[in-house]
């Protein structure tokens, strides 16, 4: 929508008088408006979204562009961009029904070319982006990411914006190593366990959490700890000697958020893993 103004001037006899201001609008035929599918994004993954164009005129508008900012913003004097269009990834609806996908520039910015609404209908757009290294991965980060439709029939550009927060969760690897490696019977071994967590969120009590493994040989005079501190059977753990079966009590695995840094100079993010580790050993 645009306002408009006008206003006119009579003169005679060599005086001149002007007339009130008349204000108008002009009001857009074209509706814009953008959804991502997933609704939050996670750094590494694809991000689905819709563009729908809907034209409530009664003429075709033709030869128009999308052009998406991938989320953009300024940093240390340039534009990084937090998301990646996939390529290959569009596709396209009008009133419905698949079309040929359109012309495709993956930018930055992000342009499709030469789309045509008709009268009445829409068109809608589907594509994907990856939340990349420029992606905020902490608790509370955003991706603010806007498009913007231009073209002869279009009085003004229109533009829609979709925000998508990040996913807040933990995400848990595990990794067991033996030492020694070589041992006889008798022998004293030792377990270790390190879980590691990129996710944005600390593992708590509440998530139960627990490691199971069965240990064969199995072990006896069983030590346990768990970030150093000593656990005891039946509280932390449970253990079977005679099935070898080694069970942590669902709760007691804690485990911290990652911690992240921004680039100063490229603003490109890293992650550095939380990390627990617990260390069981036993007698052969």
């Amino acid at each position: 929508m645009a306002i408009f103004s006008n206003q006119a001037t009579l003169t005679y006899n060599g005086n001149s008088t002007n007339s009130n201001i008349a204000y108008g609008e002009i009001l857009d035929v074209l509706v814009a408006t953008k959804t991502a599918v997933e609704g939050s994004y996670t750094p590494g993954q694809l991000v689905t979204y819709a563009v729908t164009l809907r034209n409530t005129g009664t003429a075709a508008l033709t030869g128009l562009t999308i052009t998406d900012d991938l989320g953009g913003y300024a940093f240390n004097g340039t534009t990084v961009y937090p998301l990646t269009y996939e390529a290959g990834s569009v596709t396209m609806f009008t009133n419905g029904v698949p079309q040929a996908a359109p012309a495709v520039t993956a930018g930055p910015p992000l342009v499709f070319s030469d789309i045509t609404v008709p009268a009445g209908g829409d068109v809608v757009l589907v594509y994907q982006a990856q939340a990349n290294e420029y992606a905020d991965p902490a608790v509370g980060g955003t991706i603010e990411n806007t498009v913007t439709v231009t073209g002869d029939g279009l009085s003004t550009p229109i533009t829609a914006v979709e925000t998508v927060g990040v996913t807040t969760d933990p995400a848990l690897t595990i990794s067991k190593s033996i030492t020694p490696s070589q041992v006889v019977d008798n022998d004293r071994v030792t377990y270790t366990f390190v879980i590691q967590n990129s996710g944005n969120e600390a593992v708590i009590a509440t998530d139960n959490a627990a490691i199971t493994d069965t240990f064969d040989p199995i072990l006896t005079a069983l030590t346990v700890t768990f970030d150093g501190a000593v656990w005891t059977e039946g509280v932390q753990y449970n253990y079977d000697e005679t099935t070898g079966v080694f069970t942590t009590v669902p709760g007691q695995i804690l485990v911290p958020a990652a911690t992240y840094t921004q680039d100063p100079v490229t603003g490109a993010y890293s992650a550095t893993p939380g990390i627990a580790t617990l260390v069981v050993t036993g007698t052969i």
